[in-house]
């Protein structure tokens, strides 16, 4: 990353005096303005940038007129001026203006106020103004912009930095603890870019997992060659009384195939063969292909996003769907379940559905990746997405569990820091129906919020719950408020960084 720290307002280069109070300056147009300002008009102007030329000043200025239209001049000045600074100019002629400096709270800040942009926020800005400048022997770049978020959306700020920033260019960069920026590569924002456009489109494409399962379960004339990989998928789906034992559970998650790409990139590949996703890519590379024939790597991987049905293609629309990237993330995914015709599936249906549920881990997995980030006020937020399919007697049925971790940035750190985890749950299980679990633990204190759509499954649940709250006590932890509730949690737009789910404060 590219340091670019805050500076004083450029001064003069040579032996002029810079522009530091109100007294009027003449500044003589290089051109005449042509109709621009009639004699006694004025308008407010910023200096772009300024160059010393032999006895003088050349200054690029943009008007802002009455009207609101804006107009660029360049004029000479016998003093020098910051780039970015803010002037209110009147015309005494065609080809002369008076400039007086606008007052201090007009002029780009110097510093940066740490309490309206904590260290860690993330800043977004256009070059307004700038200026190359020879500093102890060195060349420096000196920049003005104009903010377009944060608290403090349409102030200015001086920076100089190593590299030359053109007026008009737009950055991105975070704040840092030594009043500096850091820039936020623009292969980082393109990365941003091309992960919302994965995530919607593996969306589109995906299929619960459950379908295949039980598809696969019901098939009786399977190929040899296939039964084997089909043997070794159905082996890694673990029975729901066996992730009550925390140990099952943690394997189940590690598992799950949302870590396989990590564990390939950190050469842990002793246990591949219990991965629920590479048990699924293994399945799909031993299914014939459309046309005929095995399918070879490539084509597998091709197949994945070709070889769907029409509705999964298109149930959540075009890419560019203004929500299609906020369905995909939401919490729990909804179940899909491409197997529509009655009987034994045939291979190509098996295909479509292995290709879609590779889709739908796939989703989980970009889903976590867009819910990783820094919020403004410098907490990182970490977010896993998993799914885990299990045996409810002779039905398959998804557990969805996603786990967020917020750690306080060292900045905000008073005495001691401060980690806050969120877990979420969704299941359905016959007879008790849909049931979400929402929980948080910090300090050793946990919270938890639990959702019924079935009103007697509700009912059920908070007679629990002093019976809960014991077993959790016994296990150690201190218990803040547990609560049943029916129905649905709030849905609509979130992020990662929503407020608590149990304030304890109010």
């Amino acid at each position: 990353m590219t340091e670019i720290k805050s500076t004083q307002a450029i001064p003069a280069s040579g032996p002029s005096r810079p522009i530091t109070t109100a007294a009027d300056v003449a500044l003589k147009l290089l051109q005449p303005m042509q109709g621009l300002l009639a004699a006694g008009e004025s308008a407010e102007a910023e200096v772009i940038s300024i160059k010393e030329a032999l006895q003088t000043f050349q200054m690029t200025l943009r008007l802002t007129l009455n009207n609101g239209r804006q107009a660029t001049v360049e004029a000479g000045s016998p003093k020098a001026a910051a780039p970015g600074a803010a002037m209110l100019v009147t015309a005494v002629s065609d080809t002369r203006l008076l400039a007086t400096l606008q007052p201090g709270n007009r002029q780009p800040q110097s510093s940066i106020d740490l309490d309206q942009l904590p260290v860690g926020t993330v800043i977004q800005g256009k070059v307004t103004a700038s200026q190359q400048i020879q500093q102890a022997g060195q060349t420096v770049f000196k920049a003005v912009i104009s903010l377009l978020n944060s608290p403090l959306v349409g102030q200015k700020l001086n920076i100089e930095s190593a590299v030359p920033l053109a007026p008009g260019s737009l950055i991105t960069a975070r704040v840092q603890g030594d009043q500096s920026l850091a820039f936020m590569p623009l292969s980082g924002r393109l990365d941003q870019l091309v992960l919302g456009q994965q995530l919607t489109a593996q969306s589109n494409r995906q299929g619960s997992i459950e379908g295949l399962l039980g598809a696969l379960t019901s098939s009786a004339t399977l190929p040899e060659q296939l039964r084997g990989a089909a043997e070794r998928l159905l082996g890694l789906v673990p029975d729901m009384q066996q992730l009550g034992d925390a140990k099952t559970l943690a394997q189940a998650l590690a598992r799950s195939g949302v870590f396989l790409e990590g564990s390939l990139l950190s050469g842990q590949t002793g246990n591949l063969t219990a991965d629920m996703k590479a048990a699924l890519l293994r399945l799909v590379a031993q299914l014939p292909g459309l046309p005929g024939g095995p399918l070879t790597t490539a084509q597998a991987g091709a197949t994945l996003g070709q070889a769907l049905p029409a509705f999964a293609r298109n149930a959540l629309g075009a890419l560019g769907q203004p929500n299609a990237r906020q369905l995909a993330q939401s919490f729990p995914l909804p179940s899909r379940l491409s197997l529509d015709a009655d009987g034994e599936a045939d291979l190509e249906m098996l295909l479509k559905l292995a290709a879609a549920a590779v889709s739908r881990l796939q989703t989980h997995q970009l889903s976590s990746l867009a819910q990783t980030q820094t919020s403004p006020d410098g907490t990182q937020v970490t977010t896993w997405q998993i799914e885990v399919p299990m045996r409810d007697q002779h039905d398959i049925v998804p557990l969805q569990v996603k786990l967020q971790r917020e750690e306080e940035s060292q900045h905000n750190r008073k005495e001691k820091p401060e980690t806050l985890w969120k877990v979420e749950l969704a299941f359905d299980v016959a007879p008790l129906g849909p049931l979400q679990v929402q929980a948080q633990l910090a300090h050793g204190s946990l919270s938890s919020q639990i959702w019924a759509e079935n009103s007697g499954t509700a009912n059920l649940i908070s007679a629990e719950l002093d019976h809960l709250r014991q077993r959790l006590v016994t296990a150690g932890l201190n218990v803040g408020e547990l609560a049943c509730r029916q129905g649905m949690p709030p849905q609509g737009p979130r992020t990662a960084l929503d407020q608590r789910f149990v304030d304890e404060t109010a």
